[in-house]
């Protein structure tokens, strides 16, 4: 699996004319390695594969690195420019997320060209494998447990005993014990007019009898995660908030709909974002319509205005168009999608309806 991602990388280095690739990312790292330590760099050449870290890793690298030249030294970014040289490279590409401290190391101790890139190695990576779409499939099923569990837990409380916090609590403690090994992102309890901000987190905040609630959570399972958003009623909503959850739920549909290779992401955001603004909300739709998703909570490709960029086969967004009324409330429902070879599959297809606890 690892060696087809490289040799996709190496195609790609030599359209760039460099001969070696400096990666620093974690998730990049693991991706092209599966290497899990927390420290290092990969060093890909056209001939070798380094994995540069130190002695803490020595035993780990002999379970998870197979095939991979381990070097081990505290001295990365200056046994890189080593090895390197060595090797008689011309041009060393380096991620531009590289910190300045590195970058004044690799500047001074490189003999070869360097040249920084952006977004490489997450194009690649953009593209579903079978055995990346099955855990984040099952990490999309882990999340529909999770909707479910909250939703017992608030239909069981009274009003006014449970907090923000508590609910978002539980949800951590429940994810964990169903195999999530963490959160990707805070995770989003907001209730009342908190959730007219878009990315309001969980507060001490009591929850009341009348509240509209939105909850937004995402948790790596098997490396990967998911990214669900839904939003419902605790206790009777107005009729504006379950028009404007109307509106927001046929944006969605809408736009999910048209999810297929070929078509960009500036077009899904249009759909969505267009019948939001037909329906007279379009000022209170302030955000992009979504993102990729996989190893980071946030990849390629990008859902919005300004990406004019095919969708692939293989690929993983979200769709989440929102309406955020000041006074009134704020509603946001965001699915999963895998794009197929005839269209999409929703990943996360549960509790999209509207609902009242």
């Amino acid at each position: 699996m690892q060696k087809e991602r490289i040799n996709k990388l190496r195609q790609l280095m030599n359209k760039m004319s460099v001969d070696c690739f400096l990666v620093t990312e974690r998730a990049n790292i693991f991706y092209l390695s599966g290497f899990t330590g927390d420290d290092g760099v990969l060093l890909i050449t056209e001939n070798s594969c380094y994995i540069i870290t130190d002695k803490r890793f020595e035993l780990q690298l002999s379970s998870e690195a197979l095939g991979w030249k381990n070097v081990l030294t505290r001295d990365y970014i200056k046994m890189a420019a080593k090895l390197a040289a060595k090797e008689k490279m011309v041009a060393m590409a380096f991620e531009s997320s590289l910190t300045y401290a590195q970058y004044d190391i690799l500047d001074e101790e490189a003999i070869c060209d360097i040249v920084p890139l952006s977004g490489v190695i997450e194009k690649i990576r953009s593209i579903k494998d079978e055995t990346e779409i099955a855990k984040i499939r099952y990490s999309c099923e882990v999340a529909k447990r999770g909707y479910e569990f909250v939703v017992k837990l608030l239909n069981d409380a009274t009003s006014n005993e449970i907090t923000e916090l508590d609910v978002a609590n539980e949800l951590d403690y429940f994810m964990k014990k169903n195999g999530a090994s963490e959160k990707s992102f805070e995770t989003i309890l907001a209730t009342g007019e908190h959730t007219t901000w878009p990315h309001g987190t969980a507060s001490d905040k009591k929850i009341i009898t009348g509240d509209l609630i939105t909850l937004d959570y995402g948790y790596y399972v098997q490396k990967y995660t998911s990214d669900v958003t839904r939003t419902f009623g605790y206790g009777e909503q107005s009729a504006e908030v379950k028009k404007i959850y109307a509106t927001v739920y046929e944006a969605n549909l809408r736009t999910v709909a048209a999810v297929k290779a070929g078509i960009s992401g500036q077009e899904l955001d249009y759909i969505g974002r267009q019948y939001i603004t037909d329906q007279g909300y379009g000022n209170y739709f302030n955000h992009g319509m979504g993102h990729g998703i996989g190893l980071s909570i946030h990849e390629l490709p990008n859902i919005g205005k300004s990406y004019n960029e095919n969708l692939e086969v293989g690929q993983i967004i979200t769709i989440e168009p929102g309406v955020y009324v000041p006074g009134v409330g704020g509603v946001r429902i965001e699915d999963d999608i895998l794009v197929t070879e005839n269209g999409y599959e929703v990943l996360t297809d549960f509790g999209r309806n509207y609902l009242e606890v």
